[in-house]
């Protein structure tokens, strides 16, 4: 398979013949770029992170779980080309020695990539920036210091990035390995490869690699899929590509769900944001995934692709049971549309840390009501059974009866017939069921204006 992109600057003609080459063995192992560190393997400390800019903009992204091939025509800066051609440095750099931001120094070309990264794109989220950035000497506020210290000055003139004219061979295929351009070529090319492995993102596929060394057979990457990229929000509702990242879909529903916004701040790190699809969250059928049960409580419809053909079912139509989605060979998770509707919406994710963590419970809320009667009630969970559900007695329960206290106390028996949960080492099972029960107390206060929310608690 034969790529280019632009690493540090400098454009790079490539013939890969292992598709699934991870970026950070290829930049430590063929180019000597050891700045790029290996720690967790998996997308979770940060030590691997580069920036990569592309059309749709700057982003850091973890290099240990990024295939090779998915960087065709886009540009590459690792540690190393954050310094200037002649040995300056990068105002970030030089914060970090002034406020003391390093000690053992295994983490911090990762800190460096990711506070650069954000630099050149004006954040100043350093908090949120930084999560998916793991440091267990120095401590972060010497480093939160740094990133501060830093955002005043200006982007150095060598951090702009011109992406590569490709030469006419450079993109070319192999057997077993495709890169569609279109949503109607990915539909031929599965017809023919029915049972092949699609990445999007590679932020879960990419794991299957690294730590379970599987052979991953004919592999599809979709990121040149244009078509399955854009979010359009209109009157009738929204449409979301399901090749749109986590982190556009933050911003696409920050004025119309602004809690949804807010539980997407808390997916995964800005590492994973910025490279995960909505997609590929729904495709990968996981019980815990925050994204599902979000439009499943919204409605949403999901739209499976597939050569000549094409369907769209409800959102929790898709997944059967634990491990099964209703997706057959060659279909392909194309779209997902959600109508419009009042914002009542109300998202709570319950895990051991606040960030990049996985939901031990994760509860999202669409109770409408009229004249202090509930009408409509739609309530889905993850992390409470096998797949992500509604819970429909709880529904039941609400619809019809007054919006009170007491009709939610009412439907308490009703959780434990729509939930069995598990009990493992996020929770057991009595504590999943009864923080359920507990979000929808917590949804009808906040819906009365109590105060609930305990990161707003002030003495």
């Amino acid at each position: 398979m034969d790529i280019a992109f632009l690493l540090n600057g400098e454009t790079v003609e490539l013939s890969v013949s292992d598709p699934t080459l991870t970026l950070l063995d290829w930049l430590r192992e063929d180019r000597g770029l050891k700045g790029t560190k290996e720690g967790c393997n998996e997308g979770d400390c940060g030590a691997c992170t580069v920036i990569v800019t592309d059309d749709r903009g700057r982003r850091a992204v973890n290099a240990c779980i990024l295939f090779v091939p998915q960087l065709h025509g886009k540009a590459v800066r690792t540690v190393e080309g954050v310094a200037g051609p002649d040995g300056q440095m990068h105002p970030v750099q030089q914060a970090m020695i002034e406020h003391h931001g390093s000690q053992c120094g295994f983490c911090t070309p990762g800190f460096v990539t990711s506070m650069a990264a954000a630099h050149a794109e004006g954040a100043t989220d350093f908090d949120d920036r930084l999560a998916g950035n793991l440091c267990r000497c120095t401590g972060y506020a010497p480093i939160i210091r740094a990133a501060e210290a830093a955002s005043g000055d200006p982007v150095p003139d060598w951090m702009e990035e011109n992406l590569p004219q490709l030469s006419a061979h450079a993109g070319s295929d192999i057997a077993d390995a495709f890169r569609p351009q279109s949503k109607e070529a990915l539909a031929l090319w599965l017809k023919d490869h029915p049972d092949a492995t699609l990445i999007a993102g590679a932020t879960d596929v990419g794991l299957w690699v690294t730590k379970s060394l599987r052979d991953l057979g004919p592999v599809a990457f979709l990121n040149g899929v244009d078509d399955m990229k854009d979010i359009e929000v209109t009157s009738r509702g929204m449409r979301v590509g399901a090749m749109a990242t986590v982190a556009e879909l933050r911003d696409a529903v920050a004025d119309t769900y602004p809690s949804f916004a807010e539980l997407l701040r808390r997916f995964a790190s800005e590492q994973i944001r910025g490279a995960a699809t909505v997609g590929g969250n729904i495709a990968n059928g996981s019980p815990i995934g925050d994204i599902p049960p979000v439009l499943i409580a919204l409605g949403a419809s999901l739209h499976i692709g597939k050569y000549g053909d094409s369907r769209v079912m409800a959102m929790e139509s898709f997944f059967v049971e634990y491990g099964k989605q209703d997706i057959e060979p060659g279909e392909f998770v194309e779209e997902i549309t959600v109508p419009a509707q009042p914002d009542r919406l109300k998202c709570y994710k319950l895990s051991k840390r606040f960030d990049q963590d996985i939901s031990a419970v994760c509860g999202a809320f669409n109770v409408l009501v009229n004249d202090g009667v509930v009408k409509n009630a739609r309530i889905a969970f993850g992390g409470m059974a096998g797949i992500p559900k509604r819970a429909t007695n709880v529904e039941q329960g609400l619809i019809g009866n007054p919006w009170t206290e007491n009709t939610i106390g009412d439907v308490w028996d009703d959780w434990a017939r729509d939930f069995t949960p598990m009990t493992d080492m996020r929770a057991s099972a009595d504590y999943r069921l009864d923080a359920a029960r507990n979000m929808l107390t917590r949804y009808f206060l906040e819906d009365i204006g109590a105060q609930v929310n305990v990161l707003e608690v002030g003495a």
